[in-house]
């Protein structure tokens, strides 16, 4: 029997796929969150989870180390999707990826008269490509965490990263001023992998799709 791995992250994609993964009978034998092992068993003896960073995901599925994965629409559209079959949105770990500003700063007029924006980012592809549609000269500054801060410290005028609720951003005094997309997690398959083994692979997504559908 081919073991069938399927790549996830740690954090809040692990917590709320958990249910998903229970519906399909792909339950682990240890809690990931705890465990040190990247490799865990799960009940389905022919299933195994490989624990990795999110936006690591697509590349282990894209380059076959993993048969499947579960990732997030933001680290999909970062990475390009190259050797990805994206099947199912799966409607967990929904948020939004917006451009937000300091409050009081004007961002329609600042590009509207064409000025130079420094943008703070690690979706630094993604963010290229949506100001370069609009006609918007941005100087990009890649930054891994503590977005927030930027605008604040003067680094950047302005930031795109997710919200949720929308409270980080309030606490420190910055205000989302567009929307760039909104973002839910994905099932992810390795397109060479369902052509070769799509007999093992087919059943799978489908238990996933009628998981993501609440069962019916």
């Amino acid at each position: 029997m081919a073991m069938i791995s399927i790549a996830l992250s740690k954090g809040r994609i692990l917590a709320e796929s958990a249910p998903l993964l229970a519906r399909v009978g792909v339950r682990p034998r240890e809690d990931p969150e705890r465990s040190r092992k990247l490799v865990i068993a799960t009940a389905r003896r022919d299933v195994r989870l490989i624990v990795v960073r999110a936006a690591d995901a697509p590349t282990y599925v894209q380059y076959g180390a993993a048969d499947l994965g579960i990732a997030g629409r933001d680290v999909l559209a970062e990475h390009g999707g190259a050797g990805l079959y994206q099947p199912l949105d799966l409607r967990i770990a929904a948020c939004r990826m917006v451009v937000a500003v300091r409050r009081g700063f004007d961002y329609e007029s600042a590009v509207r008269s064409g000025a130079r924006l420094r943008v703070a980012t690690k979706y630094v592809q993604i963010t290229r490509e949506h100001f370069a549609a609009k006609g918007v000269h941005v100087d990009l500054i890649r930054l891994y965490g503590s977005m927030e801060l930027a605008p604040l410290a003067g680094l950047a005028d302005a930031i795109v990263d997710l919200v949720s609720t929308g409270s980080t951003l309030r606490a420190n005094r910055l205000v989302a001023v567009e929307e760039i997309m909104p973002v839910s997690a994905r099932l992810i398959v390795n397109q060479a992998a369902l052509k070769t083994r799509r007999a093992a692979l087919q059943p799978l997504i489908d238990a996933f799709a009628k998981a993501a559908a609440g069962g019916r």
